[in-house]
């Protein structure tokens, strides 16, 4: 599977290209954003590894233009411990993100993750489920399991699939504080190759949609140590 790194340090680039080659990938560097989109255009690529800080622009940006070409899944690479670029970059349609420094086992497991959710599952007949309105969450969901949508005080909220799966989760059991484990459980097809920290991430942008909705109320409760809850009515 050909795998795109889009890198401009020649000692990270080297190392991750001998560590996806050794693991059977067929690795493609290039060095700046400009090449990785003509290179996405160009190739077959099956996922690209972006790092965000690229001589010709920000690889936000980059993801952005990638992203108006192709559906391909996107990992991101950042040495910028700032919350606000790792949660924008998912945002911007990046499926994961590592933080440097790394090891290259954990960009390969990531990528191994990554290709993993992207196939397409086995198809199975729909078994048509009703709208659930959920009575207990303060000011009304509506969970459309069928649909799978959630509308929120009456609005249909455009979701993630695991914006989705998180909300599904806690609408589930409201009050229940769930780990960080178990929603990764829950919401992630492979948890073992997501961080806790993915989750929070998640988390917070899909807070920032419930607020678009109601900005008075944040029907999600943090349990520091502990996880998060659904507040009850």
């Amino acid at each position: 599977m050909s795998i795109l790194l889009i890198e401009d340090e020649p000692a990270i680039a080297d190392t991750l290209v001998y560590a996806l080659r050794t693991e059977g990938f067929l690795p493609e560097w290039r060095t700046t954003g400009r090449e990785g989109l003509d290179a996405v255009q160009a190739l077959p690529v099956e996922l690209v590894i972006l790092d965000i800080g690229l001589p010709d622009g920000s690889g936000l940006e980059w993801c952005k233009r990638i992203r108006a070409l192709s559906t391909v899944p996107i990992l991101f690479l950042t040495a910028r411990a700032d919350e606000l670029d790792r949660v924008l970059g998912l945002e911007l349609g990046a499926d994961d993100y590592v933080t440097k420094p790394f090891s290259p086992r954990e960009v390969t497991a990531r990528v191994k993750a990554i290709l993993r959710r992207a196939r397409p599952a086995p198809a199975i007949p729909a078994v048509p489920q009703p709208v659930q309105t959920l009575t207990a969450a303060p000011t009304g969901f509506a969970l459309d399991a069928d649909r799978c949508e959630i509308r929120y005080d009456g609005q249909r909220l455009e979701l993630s699939r695991y914006e989705y799966r998180l909300l599904k989760a806690l609408l589930g059991r409201p009050g229940k504080v769930f780990s960080r484990d178990e929603l990764m459980t829950q919401a992630w097809e492979d948890p073992g190759a997501s961080l806790d920290r993915t989750v929070d991430a998640h988390v917070k942008m899909l807070r920032a949609k419930l607020r678009q909705v109601t900005p008075a109320v944040d029907p999600i409760q943090t349990h520091r140590g502990l996880g998060y809850s659904l507040r009850m009515a």
